[in-house]
């Protein structure tokens, strides 16, 4: 039976570390701050806004909520963006997708400064991923390389397979992973014959957005599996992407769902709203 990847456990590690660092950083006179906004009352969209309020006051970052209507123009969200990004007391700016349809979510994500860029899906944030320099990773794929290392599991020289090619998981996560050493394939609607190539994978990370869909026909003996999948079925029941209970007795590890994947994006979100706030004083004392 595979090892469980505790990815709960992980997340309240990095917590009680970055809680640490906060505490020191107001020593000194540095008090991280988050901006969150969220347009509309999406139900989904209020839940991971509050559970981030809760993640920032655990660690002890300020948090500022603001909220729009469903039906507030495009310039109303820009316009709030830009005083933000000019409020030297935000450290951090992060906008709850998905926004309402009368708004251009690329226009939106460009307006955010690099400098405060948390969610990493900036252009210029991408691009220094890409490159190898210093910048914001996207909190998911970061949250999977925390994952990895602190449970022991070795990237380098590893061959690793990415299901999914979206802009906030595939990608980064692709060339995180590259970061790390790996050979990396990277799959997606068009690949052929995809059960043969996952079969190659000593990492396989599932993130194509259907339930269930990868069995142990996907999987070889001892690969790790990282499932970043997350619904909920016609019975109530939480699932990810992996069909758990067929590929767990081959895997040498994988992630549950819930509490793989999930519990480490927030982890990582937080950590990267105090590497803003450490990144602005470190520049500001140059």
């Amino acid at each position: 039976m595979a090892y469980i990847i505790n990815g709960k456990q992980i997340a309240a590690d990095i917590k009680e570390e970055l809680k640490v660092q906060v505490a020191d950083l107001k020593t000194r006179g540095i008090h991280p701050c988050l901006a969150v906004i969220q347009v509309g009352d999406d139900p989904a969209s209020s839940v991971y806004v509050n559970n981030k309020k809760k993640a920032c006051a655990y660690i002890g970052v300020e948090s500022r909520a603001f909220h729009l209507d469903q039906n507030a123009g495009e310039k109303d969200l820009l316009d709030l963006i830009d005083r933000l990004n000019r409020d030297d007391s935000v450290h951090g700016i992060l906008v709850q997708l998905p926004i309402p349809d009368q708004m251009d979510e690329n226009k939106v994500i460009r307006a955010i400064s690099p400098d405060k860029d948390v969610d990493g899906f900036h252009p210029q944030s991408v691009g220094s991923l890409s490159i190898g320099e210093e910048g914001f990773v996207s909190c998911t794929p970061a949250g999977i390389i925390q994952l990895l290392k602190r449970s022991g599991i070795s990237i380098e020289g590893k061959e690793a397979v990415v299901v999914g090619r979206s802009n906030i998981v595939g990608k980064p996560m692709a060339m995180l992973l590259l970061r790390e050493n790996a050979t990396v394939t990277v799959c997606h609607s068009r690949t052929k014959d995809l059960a043969a190539i996952c079969r190659r994978a000593d990492i396989l990370v599932a993130a194509i957005g259907k339930p269930e869909f990868f069995d142990d026909t996907y999987v070889k003996e001892g690969a790790c599996v990282i499932d970043v999948g997350i619904h909920r079925g016609e019975d109530g029941r939480l699932c990810g992407d992996v069909d758990f209970d067929k590929v767990s007795p081959l895997a040498s590890a994988i992630t549950p769902v819930p509490g793989g994947v999930g519990p480490m994006t927030i982890a990582m979100l937080m950590s990267n709203v105090v590497e803003a706030a450490v990144g602005k004083n470190r520049d500001e004392s140059l």
